[in-house]
């Protein structure tokens, strides 16, 4: 019987007839697939091409060009996330009082411009003062685009829909080293230009229509659009199907519980900028919850953030050099792998009914299993640690560490679906929160953990990857019976106020999802985005 019952809900599940319930929903997802899915698709791999530019531009030339000493490298990120820091918050804020399609592909102008700027540098100095404000300008689009995804979708759609965002900027990061490969060899020397002087021209220039298909065609929230694709009853639906911020009492006027009073539903006042909205967000357990899982979990994407396997390339215990088109194609496998991996588990874990803390288990795993590999290889258990069995060893390592970025997409949904029925001013600072905290700290552990300077082997980094993958495991843990409290907290808190009848319990259940072992949600994962 269970296996039986098991088969007809996976059946269920690539099954498209079920999925959608009011009349003319299909053809609404259709179209905001399109308008949100490519821009935000094609921002997020522009946004992530920039970020990696400057790392192929180091293995390719720029490094002795300007004169790179010690870890001016790592110098340049830790200004690049100072700036992205300080612009989280005030960046996602800024969305409640100016349209996106208004601020984001202004915001792509500006970094797009920067880029550019990046080619007449003569020292690394001004390169850390470009990164900067790079950092400011780019630091919307990962938070912004989370918000907006989780404004638009349902739970049973948002984690492939968070998992697609996610897996283009990692093709950014795939991509931008073939495509420094590519104008190296065709453009290097060119009108005097360096190949690694084109690169930034180039992912400035490609930039710009963007921003301006963006201006353009982007729709903004529900509650604010005026697409002119989308008809009125399409608009009207967009907003009832999330139920969200609706205007029903909130539990502290009823006496509910104080955990459940924290996911208050009243629309959002004109200014969330008060005493009182500070101690809600800081008194919330969504706040340190969710900003503490993607500070430990941001970091065990260092391997793959901080560029390490070109660095250990670069540096080869050797002594071996690679080649230009070797530095920047062979690390394009890193990103790679976290391309399948975030769009399997962004599948998955709808599949599982949101079930997004399972990624949390695996990355740990994955990050204690790939230290020791490369600490393994350090050793000399497979012989020499310069020769091809321990190279092989390190690369292996570093491919499979690339697996981790499916947290991205898994984590901002699995905050989305708990703080979906709240206030969205909220859930926008929460999101927030959870990047600035992850680069506040990333600002500093780069350079203790991963400087330039401790390549190839990265020994200290080894172990700070071990303890962060067993943190992020606990971790999440107790996150998820918190999530799981909170959600059956609230369903318990609608059976009171609905009463004998019943009828409000009904409508609240469609919405609160309380994660059970292996529910499965009915829609069908073959078709990518419908």
């Amino acid at each position: 019987m269970t296996v039986a019952v098991a088969r007809s809900s996976v059946w269920d599940y690539f099954r498209s007839a079920t999925r959608y319930h009011h009349p003319g929903e299909r053809k609404l997802v259709l179209k905001i697939d399109f308008f949100i899915l490519t821009f935000c698709c094609l921002s997020y791999f522009l946004n992530y091409l920039d970020r990696t530019n400057l790392a192929n531009a180091y293995v390719s030339g720029m490094k002795e060009d300007l004169n790179f000493q010690g870890d001016q490298l790592t110098q340049i990120n830790t200004c690049f996330t100072v700036g992205y820091v300080l612009g989280q918050i005030p960046s996602n804020l800024s969305l409640h009082y100016i349209k996106p399609r208004y601020f984001f592909p202004a915001m792509m102008v500006v970094w797009a411009g920067l880029t550019m700027v990046t080619a007449s540098t003569q020292s690394p100095q001004a390169i850390m003062a470009i990164r900067f404000f790079q950092g400011i300008a780019e630091a919307t689009t990962f938070v912004g685009t989370h918000y907006v995804l989780g404004s638009w979708y349902t739970e049973r759609e948002l984690g492939k829909r968070s998992g697609i965002f996610t897996a283009s900027g990692l093709a950014g990061t795939m991509i931008g080293g073939f495509i420094q490969s590519g104008i190296y060899s065709s453009m290097h020397g060119r009108h005097g230009l360096s190949g690694w002087r084109w690169l930034f021209l180039v992912d400035g220039i490609i930039t710009l229509p963007v921003a301006l298909y963006g201006f353009l065609l982007f729709p903004d929230t529900p509650a604010t659009t005026t697409a002119f694709y989308l008809t009125a009853s399409e608009r009207a639906l967009a907003v009832s199907r999330l139920q969200v911020a609706r205007d029903t009492p909130s539990p502290e006027d009823d006496g509910a519980s104080p955990s459940s009073s924290k996911r208050t539903r009243r629309r959002s006042p004109k200014s969330p900028l008060t005493l009182s909205f500070a101690k809600k967000v800081l008194t919330s357990y969504e706040w340190w919850g969710f900003v503490i899982l993607w500070i430990i979990a941001g970091e065990t994407e260092s391997f793959s953030s901080n560029s390490l396997l070109a660095l250990y390339m670069k540096s080869h215990p050797s002594g071996h050099k690679y080649t230009v088109a070797q530095l920047n194609n062979y690390p394009t496998g890193v990103p790679a792998v976290g391309i399948v991996s975030t769009l399997f588990w962004a599948a998955m874990t709808d599949l599982l009914g949101g079930k997004r803390y399972l990624v949390g288990y695996f990355i740990g795993i994955t990050g204690v299993v790939t230290s020791a590999m490369i600490l393994a290889a350090q050793a000399g258990a497979t012989g020499d640690p310069g020769g091809a069995r321990a190279t092989a060893l390190v690369f292996g390592a570093y491919y499979w560490a690339g697996a981790v970025y499916a947290c991205q997409a898994t984590f901002f949904a699995w905050a989305n679906d708990a703080m979906r029925r709240g206030d969205p001013v909220f859930r926008s600072v929460v999101l927030a929160g959870m990047n600035l905290g992850s680069n506040a700290v990333n600002a500093w552990w780069s350079i203790v953990f991963y400087g330039a300077s401790m390549a190839p082997w990265f020994t200290r980094g080894m172990y700070a990857m071990i303890a962060t993958s067993v943190a992020l495991a606990v971790w999440t843990a107790g996150l998820s019976y918190m999530t799981s409290r909170a959600a059956r907290l609230e369903l318990e808190h609608a059976a009171n106020r609905a009463g004998p009848s019943g009828e409000e319990l009904g409508q609240e259940k469609e919405s609160i999802q309380v994660p059970q072992p292996f529910r499965c949600i009915p829609y069908n994962p073959l078709t990518l985005l419908n």
